[in-house]
Protein backbone atom coordinates (compact mmCIF):
# COMPACT_ATOMS: atom_id res chain seq x y z
CA UNK A 1 0.00 0.00 0.00
CA UNK A 2 1.04 3.79 0.08
CA UNK A 3 1.35 5.33 3.09
CA UNK A 4 1.96 8.94 4.65
CA UNK A 5 4.64 8.42 7.60
CA UNK A 6 5.50 11.90 9.60
CA UNK A 7 8.25 12.00 11.89
CA UNK A 8 10.64 9.85 9.40
CA UNK A 9 13.75 11.56 10.10
CA UNK A 10 12.74 10.60 14.17
CA UNK A 11 13.81 6.99 16.33
CA UNK A 12 10.34 5.54 15.50
CA UNK A 13 9.83 6.98 12.41
CA UNK A 14 12.91 6.21 10.58
CA UNK A 15 12.60 2.44 11.79
CA UNK A 16 8.86 2.23 10.79
CA UNK A 17 9.42 3.60 7.26
CA UNK A 18 12.25 0.90 6.95
CA UNK A 19 10.06 -2.04 8.10
CA UNK A 20 7.65 -0.75 5.37
CA UNK A 21 9.54 -0.38 2.86
CA UNK A 22 11.25 -3.69 3.04
CA UNK A 23 8.27 -5.49 2.80
CA UNK A 24 7.01 -3.26 -0.10
CA UNK A 25 5.24 -0.32 0.51
CA UNK A 26 5.38 2.74 -0.73
CA UNK A 27 6.33 5.50 2.01
CA UNK A 28 5.87 9.30 1.76
CA UNK A 29 8.09 10.62 4.50
CA UNK A 30 7.24 13.77 5.97
CA UNK A 31 9.74 15.70 8.26
CA UNK A 32 10.91 19.08 8.80
CA UNK A 33 14.15 17.84 10.14
CA UNK A 34 14.51 20.75 13.19
CA UNK A 35 17.00 21.38 15.42
CA UNK A 36 15.41 19.96 18.44
CA UNK A 37 18.55 17.75 18.59
CA UNK A 38 21.48 16.56 16.35
CA UNK A 39 20.56 17.53 12.63
CA UNK A 40 23.22 15.39 11.53
CA UNK A 41 21.77 12.13 13.30
CA UNK A 42 18.23 12.53 11.77
CA UNK A 43 20.22 13.40 8.10
CA UNK A 44 22.18 10.14 8.70
CA UNK A 45 18.67 7.99 9.30
CA UNK A 46 17.54 9.81 5.86
CA UNK A 47 20.09 8.63 3.95
CA UNK A 48 19.72 4.81 4.62
CA UNK A 49 16.02 5.13 3.37
CA UNK A 50 16.76 7.29 0.61
CA UNK A 51 18.14 3.96 -1.03
CA UNK A 52 14.60 2.56 -1.55
CA UNK A 53 13.19 3.34 -4.60
CA UNK A 54 9.44 3.34 -3.56
CA UNK A 55 10.76 6.47 -0.54
CA UNK A 56 9.79 9.86 -1.42
CA UNK A 57 11.19 12.56 1.25
CA UNK A 58 9.19 15.65 1.99
CA UNK A 59 10.77 18.44 4.08
CA UNK A 60 7.63 20.25 5.84
CA UNK A 61 6.21 21.15 9.18
CA UNK A 62 3.09 19.81 10.05
CA UNK A 63 2.02 23.10 10.62
CA UNK A 64 2.11 24.20 7.13
CA UNK A 65 -1.31 23.56 6.47
CA UNK A 66 -1.25 24.06 2.46
CA UNK A 67 1.65 21.97 1.96
CA UNK A 68 0.43 19.05 3.52
CA UNK A 69 -3.03 19.36 1.95
CA UNK A 70 -0.73 19.31 -1.64
CA UNK A 71 0.72 16.14 -0.03
CA UNK A 72 -1.80 14.40 0.16
CA UNK A 73 -3.55 15.49 -3.08
CA UNK A 74 -0.14 14.59 -5.16
CA UNK A 75 0.25 11.14 -3.80
CA UNK A 76 -3.08 9.62 -2.56
CA UNK A 77 -1.81 7.66 0.31
CA UNK A 78 -4.41 5.03 1.41
CA UNK A 79 -3.42 4.92 5.47
CA UNK A 80 -1.71 7.64 7.47
CA UNK A 81 0.79 6.92 10.31
CA UNK A 82 1.19 10.35 12.60
CA UNK A 83 4.79 10.23 14.22
CA UNK A 84 6.11 14.08 14.23
CA UNK A 85 5.57 15.96 17.34
CA UNK A 86 7.72 17.77 19.60
CA UNK A 87 9.06 15.55 22.01
CA UNK A 88 10.35 15.56 25.80
CA UNK A 89 8.93 16.11 28.84
CA UNK A 90 11.40 18.69 30.19
CA UNK A 91 12.01 20.93 27.34
CA UNK A 92 7.72 21.70 27.16
CA UNK A 93 8.85 23.37 30.85
CA UNK A 94 10.76 25.96 28.61
CA UNK A 95 9.30 26.35 25.13
CA UNK A 96 5.45 25.23 25.18
CA UNK A 97 4.28 27.19 22.29
CA UNK A 98 6.49 24.81 20.39
CA UNK A 99 4.32 21.87 21.92
CA UNK A 100 1.03 23.64 20.99
CA UNK A 101 2.22 24.68 17.25
CA UNK A 102 3.70 20.78 16.57
CA UNK A 103 1.48 18.44 18.42
CA UNK A 104 -1.89 20.54 18.59
CA UNK A 105 -2.09 22.20 15.30
CA UNK A 106 0.02 19.92 13.31
CA UNK A 107 -1.59 17.26 14.08
CA UNK A 108 -4.80 19.22 13.13
CA UNK A 109 -3.70 19.32 9.66
CA UNK A 110 -3.13 15.57 9.90
CA UNK A 111 -6.76 15.32 10.71
CA UNK A 112 -8.08 17.25 8.38
CA UNK A 113 -6.10 16.00 5.29
CA UNK A 114 -7.27 12.01 6.46
CA UNK A 115 -10.65 13.64 6.42
CA UNK A 116 -10.76 14.80 2.66
CA UNK A 117 -9.02 12.54 1.41
CA UNK A 118 -10.58 9.20 3.10
CA UNK A 119 -7.55 7.79 4.73
CA UNK A 120 -8.39 4.03 5.33
CA UNK A 121 -6.42 4.16 8.39
CA UNK A 122 -4.84 6.71 10.34
CA UNK A 123 -2.14 5.59 13.00
CA UNK A 124 -1.30 8.26 15.25
CA UNK A 125 1.37 8.59 18.24
CA UNK A 126 0.44 9.11 21.76
CA UNK A 127 2.54 8.86 24.98
CA UNK A 128 2.53 7.04 28.03
CA UNK A 129 3.11 10.33 29.69
CA UNK A 130 -0.84 10.97 29.54
CA UNK A 131 -0.95 8.64 32.42
CA UNK A 132 0.00 11.62 34.78
CA UNK A 133 -0.62 11.29 38.14
CA UNK A 134 -1.71 8.05 37.89
CA UNK A 135 -0.37 5.16 40.23
CA UNK A 136 -2.45 1.78 39.81
CA UNK A 137 -0.14 -0.41 38.02
CA UNK A 138 -0.31 -1.51 35.62
CA UNK A 139 -1.27 1.41 33.12
CA UNK A 140 -4.53 0.40 31.53
CA UNK A 141 -6.01 2.08 28.35
CA UNK A 142 -9.18 1.76 29.82
CA UNK A 143 -7.92 4.05 33.38
CA UNK A 144 -8.92 7.55 32.92
CA UNK A 145 -6.33 9.67 31.85
CA UNK A 146 -7.38 13.40 32.70
CA UNK A 147 -4.50 14.22 35.07
CA UNK A 148 -1.65 15.16 33.07
CA UNK A 149 1.96 16.56 35.12
CA UNK A 150 3.72 17.79 31.57
CA UNK A 151 2.01 20.00 28.55
CA UNK A 152 3.75 17.51 26.29
CA UNK A 153 1.15 14.80 27.79
CA UNK A 154 -1.13 17.61 27.94
CA UNK A 155 -1.23 17.53 23.82
CA UNK A 156 -0.70 14.09 23.78
CA UNK A 157 -4.20 13.73 25.48
CA UNK A 158 -5.40 16.69 23.23
CA UNK A 159 -4.72 14.56 20.08
CA UNK A 160 -6.19 11.56 21.26
CA UNK A 161 -9.71 13.61 22.31
CA UNK A 162 -9.23 15.20 18.55
CA UNK A 163 -8.99 11.92 16.74
CA UNK A 164 -11.97 10.44 18.73
CA UNK A 165 -13.77 13.48 17.41
CA UNK A 166 -12.99 13.20 13.57
CA UNK A 167 -13.26 9.48 14.35
CA UNK A 168 -16.71 9.88 15.59
CA UNK A 169 -17.76 12.50 13.06
CA UNK A 170 -16.44 11.85 9.66
CA UNK A 171 -16.23 7.78 10.30
CA UNK A 172 -12.46 7.85 10.15
CA UNK A 173 -10.57 5.03 11.34
CA UNK A 174 -8.05 6.06 14.02
CA UNK A 175 -5.67 4.23 16.11
CA UNK A 176 -3.54 5.66 19.03
CA UNK A 177 -0.62 4.13 20.33
CA UNK A 178 0.91 5.17 23.31
CA UNK A 179 4.11 4.50 23.58
CA UNK A 180 6.21 3.48 26.74
CA UNK A 181 9.81 4.55 27.03
CA UNK A 182 11.43 3.32 23.59
CA UNK A 183 14.91 2.87 22.97
CA UNK A 184 17.11 1.43 20.87
CA UNK A 185 20.37 1.90 18.32
CA UNK A 186 19.41 5.37 16.30
CA UNK A 187 17.77 6.73 19.63
CA UNK A 188 17.09 9.87 20.61
CA UNK A 189 19.90 11.88 22.33
CA UNK A 190 17.81 13.56 24.97
CA UNK A 191 16.88 10.29 25.90
CA UNK A 192 18.32 9.10 29.59
CA UNK A 193 20.23 5.90 27.37
CA UNK A 194 22.15 8.22 25.31
CA UNK A 195 22.56 10.62 27.61
CA UNK A 196 24.08 7.84 30.21
CA UNK A 197 26.05 6.65 27.45
CA UNK A 198 27.95 9.50 26.48
CA UNK A 199 28.61 10.64 29.90
CA UNK A 200 30.09 6.82 30.81
CA UNK A 201 32.26 7.42 27.83
CA UNK A 202 33.36 10.77 28.66
CA UNK A 203 33.84 10.27 32.35
CA UNK A 204 30.95 12.68 32.88
CA UNK A 205 28.68 12.28 36.01
CA UNK A 206 25.11 11.33 34.59
CA UNK A 207 22.13 12.76 36.59
CA UNK A 208 19.63 10.19 38.19
CA UNK A 209 16.60 11.33 38.74
CA UNK A 210 14.13 10.72 41.92
CA UNK A 211 17.21 9.69 43.42
CA UNK A 212 16.99 6.02 41.17
CA UNK A 213 14.01 5.46 42.06
CA UNK A 214 12.73 5.47 38.85
CA UNK A 215 11.02 2.27 36.78
CA UNK A 216 10.31 2.45 33.37
CA UNK A 217 9.02 0.32 30.71
CA UNK A 218 11.62 0.07 28.75
CA UNK A 219 11.01 -0.76 24.82
CA UNK A 220 13.10 -2.15 22.55
CA UNK A 221 12.63 -0.32 19.24
CA UNK A 222 11.92 -3.82 17.27
CA UNK A 223 9.07 -4.42 19.70
CA UNK A 224 7.56 -0.89 19.14
CA UNK A 225 8.13 -1.34 15.30
CA UNK A 226 6.34 -4.91 15.58
CA UNK A 227 3.41 -3.24 17.25
CA UNK A 228 2.82 -0.57 14.77
CA UNK A 229 3.16 -2.62 11.65
CA UNK A 230 0.52 -4.76 13.49
CA UNK A 231 -1.80 -1.56 14.46
CA UNK A 232 -1.45 -0.42 10.38
CA UNK A 233 -2.85 -3.65 9.35
CA UNK A 234 -5.78 -3.83 11.53
CA UNK A 235 -7.90 -0.69 10.87
CA UNK A 236 -9.85 0.38 14.09
CA UNK A 237 -13.35 -1.24 14.18
CA UNK A 238 -16.27 0.39 16.44
CA UNK A 239 -16.78 -1.01 19.51
CA UNK A 240 -20.74 -2.80 19.75
CA UNK A 241 -20.50 -3.19 23.27
CA UNK A 242 -19.54 0.22 24.03
CA UNK A 243 -22.06 1.58 26.70
CA UNK A 244 -22.70 5.86 27.19
CA UNK A 245 -23.28 5.09 30.38
CA UNK A 246 -20.03 3.49 31.69
CA UNK A 247 -17.75 5.07 28.56
CA UNK A 248 -14.90 2.92 28.07
CA UNK A 249 -11.92 5.21 27.50
CA UNK A 250 -9.88 3.04 25.42
CA UNK A 251 -12.43 2.78 22.62
CA UNK A 252 -16.27 3.91 21.25
CA UNK A 253 -18.91 3.33 18.84
CA UNK A 254 -16.98 5.10 16.37
CA UNK A 255 -14.00 3.73 14.57
CA UNK A 256 -11.28 4.55 17.24
CA UNK A 257 -9.28 2.42 18.98
CA UNK A 258 -6.29 3.59 22.06
CA UNK A 259 -3.51 1.12 23.08
CA UNK A 260 -0.35 0.91 24.93
CA UNK A 261 3.06 -0.64 23.10
CA UNK A 262 5.42 -1.69 26.07
CA UNK A 263 7.71 -4.30 27.11
CA UNK A 264 5.07 -5.39 30.22
CA UNK A 265 8.29 -5.17 32.14
CA UNK A 266 8.77 -1.90 34.30
CA UNK A 267 12.85 -2.16 35.10
CA UNK A 268 14.58 0.31 37.92
CA UNK A 269 16.49 2.56 36.45
CA UNK A 270 19.88 1.71 38.99
CA UNK A 271 19.34 -1.90 37.00
CA UNK A 272 19.45 0.16 33.53
CA UNK A 273 22.34 1.91 33.99
CA UNK A 274 23.98 -1.46 35.44
CA UNK A 275 23.47 -2.79 32.07
CA UNK A 276 24.77 0.33 30.52
CA UNK A 277 28.01 -0.23 32.40
CA UNK A 278 28.73 -3.88 32.15
CA UNK A 279 28.35 -3.41 28.65
CA UNK A 280 31.01 -0.26 28.17
CA UNK A 281 32.86 -1.65 30.59
CA UNK A 282 33.70 1.49 32.75
CA UNK A 283 31.45 2.33 36.17
CA UNK A 284 29.30 5.70 36.14
CA UNK A 285 29.57 8.64 38.77
CA UNK A 286 26.20 9.16 39.54
CA UNK A 287 24.69 12.72 40.56
CA UNK A 288 21.58 11.94 42.13
CA UNK A 289 18.48 14.57 42.04
CA UNK A 290 15.00 14.71 43.32
CA UNK A 291 12.29 13.96 40.95
CA UNK A 292 12.07 16.71 38.04
CA UNK A 293 8.76 18.63 37.46
CA UNK A 294 6.69 16.82 34.63
CA UNK A 295 8.05 13.45 35.34
CA UNK A 296 6.54 10.55 37.12
CA UNK A 297 8.19 7.83 39.44
CA UNK A 298 7.13 4.97 36.98
CA UNK A 299 5.74 3.28 34.01
CA UNK A 300 3.96 -0.12 33.83
CA UNK A 301 2.07 -0.88 30.28
CA UNK A 302 -1.31 -3.25 30.48
CA UNK A 303 -0.77 -4.57 26.58
CA UNK A 304 -3.63 -7.08 26.43
CA UNK A 305 -5.75 -5.45 24.64
CA UNK A 306 -2.91 -4.36 21.79
CA UNK A 307 -1.81 -8.42 22.20
CA UNK A 308 -5.75 -9.66 22.21
CA UNK A 309 -6.61 -7.44 18.61
CA UNK A 310 -3.44 -7.72 16.95
CA UNK A 311 -1.53 -10.52 18.14
CA UNK A 312 1.34 -8.05 19.52
CA UNK A 313 4.24 -9.52 21.89
CA UNK A 314 7.81 -8.11 22.61
CA UNK A 315 10.53 -10.65 21.87
CA UNK A 316 13.86 -8.37 23.40
CA UNK A 317 14.77 -8.40 26.82
CA UNK A 318 16.52 -5.29 28.12
CA UNK A 319 19.71 -7.45 28.45
CA UNK A 320 19.95 -7.87 24.81
CA UNK A 321 18.63 -4.44 24.13
CA UNK A 322 20.97 -2.77 25.84
CA UNK A 323 23.62 -4.36 24.36
CA UNK A 324 22.41 -3.96 20.75
CA UNK A 325 21.91 -0.05 22.01
CA UNK A 326 25.60 0.30 23.21
CA UNK A 327 27.36 -1.68 20.62
CA UNK A 328 25.71 0.64 17.79
CA UNK A 329 26.73 3.82 20.09
CA UNK A 330 30.12 2.88 19.64
CA UNK A 331 30.21 2.15 16.24
CA UNK A 332 28.24 5.10 15.00
CA UNK A 333 30.36 7.21 16.70
CA UNK A 334 33.28 5.31 16.64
Amino acid sequence: MKLVVTGTAGFIGAALARRLLERGDEVVGIDNVNAYYDAALKEARLSHLKNYRCFTEVRASLEDNARIERVFEEHRPQRVVNLAAQAGVRYSLLNPQAYIDANVSGFCNILEACRHHRIEHLVFASSSSVYGANTAMPFSVHDNVDHPVSLYAATKKANELMAHTYSHLFNLPVTGLRFFTVYGPWGRPDMAPFLFTRNILENKPIDVFNFGRHKRDFTYIDDIIDGIVLSIDHAAQPNSDWDSDRPDPGSSKAPYRIYNIGNNQPVELMYFIELLETNLGRTALKNFLPMQPGDVPATYADIDDLSRDTGYQPKTSIETGVARFVEWYKNYYR
